[in-house]
């Protein structure tokens, strides 16, 4: 071999250095990603904005490591930087979230009928599903009155605090339940709402057997919800529709409401081809 072949030639061991390297950037790459999503992650879990302090201390990350993250989340519009500089999701992330929405079938039959609950009852309707120990607000409408509800879309509540959240735990078996509300039940405002793993567990079953979970002033003062179940080809629980209302018509009518949301939520079944469950 000449001197030319020679200095041609790669280094012995230059193929799997490469080869390292390329791995070792790939690392890096995914490790920024999991860094991207642990900071929005934690804006979403809270629920409010925060400091670059406050999320570097929650997800045990470098302060200047958050920092680089958060500027170039901001720069991409996936985080908005507000004026005393704490940060909250963008609206590129909103964007994202109303294209997935478009996707689901079932996010479609869901709003079309609660839409059409909102107006046969004259009341907010909610389709609500579950996130973890939590009850999220996936879709809302507002109803005609004046009466205000303080849970909007996006809104994560403890599972049982909502009528809702007892049912979307209806079908797990009842040791699961019991074990999930041990370590989920948290003390609501009201002070009203059950806290006792066992007796959580037989209301979630029973609702879910029922078709419908009634809460009253539970999460809320004078508020009230009543709610039925969606329940898919396997019999589990995928989301909730349920009639938000004040706590005196809940009371006084609850019968006539409860029948109107148990239809709802068969009509959304019968659509989806889930009805033969």
């Amino acid at each position: 071999m000449d001197a030319k072949t020679l200095s041609a030639a790669p280094p012995e061991g230059a193929d799997s250095i490469g080869e390292a390297e390329t791995k070792g950037a790939r690392r890096s790459r995914v490790s920024g990603i999991d860094r991207a999503l642990q900071v929005i992650d934690y804006l979403y879990e809270t629920g409010a904005p925060a400091g670059a302090y406050a999320i570097a201390k929650a997800i045990k990350a470098p302060l200047s490591t958050v920092y680089v993250i958060i500027d170039d989340l901001v720069e991409k519009n996936m985080l908005g930087r507000n004026a005393d500089g704490s940060v909250w999701l963008g609206a590129r992330l909103y964007h994202y979230g109303l294209a997935y929405a478009r996707s689901l079938d079932f996010m479609s039959v869901a709003t079309r009928e609660m839409h059409d609950l909102c107006r046969q009852a004259s009341e907010t309707v909610q389709v609500c599903g579950r996130d973890g120990d939590s009850m999220l607000v996936l879709a809302m409408a507002d109803g005609p009155s004046h009466f205000q509800v303080a849970s909007r879309v996006g809104t994560r509540v403890p599972l049982n605090w909502t009528a809702s959240g007892r049912l979307l735990v209806g079908h797990l078996p009842e040791e699961e339940r019991i074990e999930l509300f041990k370590h989920c039940a948290r003390t609501s405002p009201t002070g009203r709402a059950e806290v006792d793993a066992g007796v959580l567990s037989d209301a979630a079953g029973k609702a879910f057997e029922e078709r419908l979970s009634i809460q009253v002033a539970e999460s809320d003062y004078a508020v009230a919800c009543i709610a039925s179940p969606v329940v898919d080809r396997d019999g589990q629980c995928v989301a909730t529709i349920s009639i938000v209302l004040p706590e005196q018509k809940a009371v006084s009518d609850g019968d006539h409401y409860g029948e109107q949301v148990r239809a709802a939520a068969e009509r959304i079944e019968k659509l989806m081809g889930w009805r033969n469950h």
